[in-house]
């Protein structure tokens, strides 16, 4: 399995247009074969370790007060996979979209961390 994962910040005030563009990416997504697809928007982000050092979210993210981090992730069957779903994904965005009714992100893409990830423990 191969798993594509994201974190970004979305402004608290930008929270429900991000859902409504995240349910409608997680349709396209699965149209095109994605096994699963999860928005995760942060809970509890300042957890007790009991001592043990860890980044929090909000730090790694430089995220302020009026400002929510998100972790999500889509699932594949393999890399080769996510790049076949991607690239029709791609093209129908592109289909969709043009410059003249492009959707302004409601968040700062700039502050977007992304990568594709080998699973290597699967709990199920």
């Amino acid at each position: 399995m191969y798993v594509d994962g994201f974190v970004l910040v979305v402004p608290k005030k930008n929270v429900a247009t991000y859902r409504k563009m995240a349910k409608e990416g997680a349709k396209m997504w699965k149209k095109h074969g994605a096994l699963d697809y999860k928005e995760c928007m942060g809970d509890d982000l300042r957890p007790d370790m009991k001592g043990m050092p860890a980044l929090q979210f909000p730090k790694m993210a430089k995220s302020k007060s009026n400002e929510t981090v998100w972790f999500s992730y889509i699932v594949y069957k393999s890399r080769a996979h996510r790049d076949q779903v991607n690239k029709k994904v791609m093209a129908e965005m592109e289909e969709h979209y043009n410059d003249k009714n492009m959707p302004e992100m409601p968040f700062d893409i700039k502050r977007m961390a992304y990568g594709g990830f080998k699973v290597i423990v699967d709990g199920k």
